[in-house]
């Protein structure tokens, strides 16, 4: 498996999507690609056929498993990376997408060496502690707290 080079650019890929709140594996519009970090460069289409794609797929493993992010298929059915901080809110706003979206996706490893991709049914896999904050929440005060690129993606669905 290739190595990411540095701790460094694992640390930074990792306070990016903290900053970010929500990104995708394959950009959209107003998702910057969370494989920019190690390629430098904008990549088009799939990351993996990307020279670096590789050193993506190792940098990506610290951010796909919770409780750092929550792994679903949230924008446009693409596997989407949700920073804790943003759970409560997006489980507020639940009821604006379809169910399957908000399903948490882990990929296993199977004893043959394949990668299997499990899903978690919404809200079965989320925490009590965010649904509490969830309940908290108006839909106005759940909106405020996604990024400008999130909000305006919830608002014209």
């Amino acid at each position: 498996m290739a190595r990411v080079r540095s701790s460094h650019e694992a640390k930074q890929a990792l306070a990016w999507v903290k900053k970010r709140g929500i990104t995708v594996e394959v950009g959209t519009d107003w998702c910057a690609k969370s494989g920019r970090v190690v390629a430098g460069e904008t990549i088009r289409g799939s990351w993996w056929g990307h020279p670096k794609s590789k050193e993506i797929f190792t940098l990506r493993a610290p951010f796909a498993v919770r409780p750092m992010s929550w792994v679903c298929r949230l924008v446009d059915g693409k596997i989407t990376y949700v920073h804790r901080r943003l759970w409560p809110a997006l489980v507020r706003l639940a009821q604006r997408f379809p169910r399957a979206r908000l399903g948490a996706v882990t990929e296993v490893h199977t004893a043959s060496g394949k990668h299997e991709v499990q899903v978690s049914r919404f809200p079965n896999w989320v925490p009590k502690h965010v649904l509490a904050a969830a309940n908290q929440l108006t839909e106005q005060a759940a909106l405020s707290q996604l990024s400008i690129g999130a909000a305006f993606y919830l608002r014209r669905r």
